[in-house]
């Protein structure tokens, strides 16, 4: 019964993601008026606006995360704690990182200079990747899940030049190497200088 009361709790973080931003004036699609099931380019307009993009590995591999946490720790948090875990981290991540505090820190600190959040879609889109990366890495063995996690993190850094690492690095301890690597595809190229 309490599976299935998160499960639901679970659905309404959707929900709550989606009134909270809309709310707070986030665009409910992308404000280039359709939608795309993929951006590829991190530094398109459309990025953090459609369905899915680099970024959205990250998501999935939060969702990978709460999973692997709890096999490391030899499973001594249960499978409620691990749900309660996603809901409150994915829910909570996706508002707090709409504050102007956390948006002004991704605008100092990476390459989200001139990001404004994500649409509405795109925001609920990555907590549902969240689940995805949750509910698969539940299925696999911990060294697949090791795996997943070195090759999802290696495909969005050399292909998407931005992965969750980089984002947490950059966060916390601004390395200029990163930043380098980062905007060599950048079509300003300008902007390195900055």
């Amino acid at each position: 019964m309490l599976v299935k009361l998160l499960y639901l709790a679970a659905a309404f973080g959707a929900i709550v993601i989606g009134v909270t931003l809309w709310a707070w004036g986030q665009p409910l699609i992308c404000t280039c008026g359709y939608v795309k099931l993929w951006e590829g380019f991190i530094w398109a307009d459309g990025n953090s606006q459609h369905i899915a993009d680099w970024y959205t590995l990250s998501h999935v591999l939060h969702g990978v995360l709460v999973i692997l946490l709890g096999r490391v720790t030899m499973e001594r948090f249960s499978y409620p704690f691990l749900l309660v875990l996603a809901i409150v981290s994915g829910v909570g991540w996706e508002i707090v990182e709409h504050t102007d505090w956390v948006l002004n820190r991704f605008r100092e600190t990476t390459v989200y200079q001139g990001y404004i959040g994500d649409s509405v879609l795109n925001a609920v889109a990555d907590y549902i990747w969240m689940w995805v990366g949750f509910f698969g890495a539940r299925a696999l063995a911990t060294v697949w899940i090791v795996v997943l996690v070195v090759v999802m993190e290696g495909v969005a850094a050399l292909f998407g030049r931005d992965c969750l690492t980089f984002t947490t690095l950059q966060l916390v301890y601004p390395i200029e190497a990163i930043k380098t690597y980062q905007y060599a595809i950048h079509p300003d190229q300008n902007l390195l200088q900055k």
